[in-house]
């Protein structure tokens, strides 16, 4: 007689259990943060660096940078027309330049050439399934670094230069 009480009373606390670790997935998944929006671009020269500022509204994804031998628009394939000779992709993911309903929230520079004494072009090349990617443009090889920036988020891009304001 225990046997059977001990054995309904553990498929009960079996069962409540279960019913608590559901309710709290589900509520973990209905409080999930919305896909983070990149929202901005800007770029400036410094004595000693070029910097790209890339802001976000919500939480900061993760981002990577890397060499490519061209730049290309992630949902076309077509080259973008940026001149250069190295250029960089910056990846934010997972991440949009368009809200829920497909409304643009991005208002930074689409494409733009510069000349600062390294980066000499800068577009968004993609928003597209979750990715945001834009490249820049160097007519020498760059050498770079990268942070992430809190309150408000923000991932930098410093590429470094010789040094410009000395006299």
């Amino acid at each position: 007689m225990h046997t059977r009480h001990r054995l309904m009373a553990t498929t009960a606390s079996a069962l409540l259990l279960a019913g608590t670790a559901a309710s709290t997935s589900a509520a973990a998944t209905s409080s999930a943060p919305a896909t983070s929006l990149v929202v901005n671009a800007r770029i400036a020269g410094h004595c000693s660096y070029d910097r790209v500022v890339i802001d976000v509204k919500g939480k900061l994804p993760p981002a990577t940078v890397k060499r490519v031998k061209e730049l290309r628009y992630d949902s076309s394939g077509k080259k973008v027309p940026l001149a250069g000779k190295y250029f960089l992709e910056i990846k934010l993911s997972p991440a949009a330049a368009h809200d829920d309903a497909g409304r643009n929230v991005y208002k930074g520079p689409r494409l733009i050439k510069l000349n600062l004494p390294k980066l000499k072009g800068f577009a968004l090349t993609g928003d597209f399934e979750g990715v945001v990617t834009f490249g820049a443009a160097f007519n020498s090889k760059p050498s770079y670094t990268t942070k992430q920036l809190h309150r408000p988020e923000r991932f930098v891009l410093d590429i470094a230069h010789h040094n410009t304001c000395r006299s």
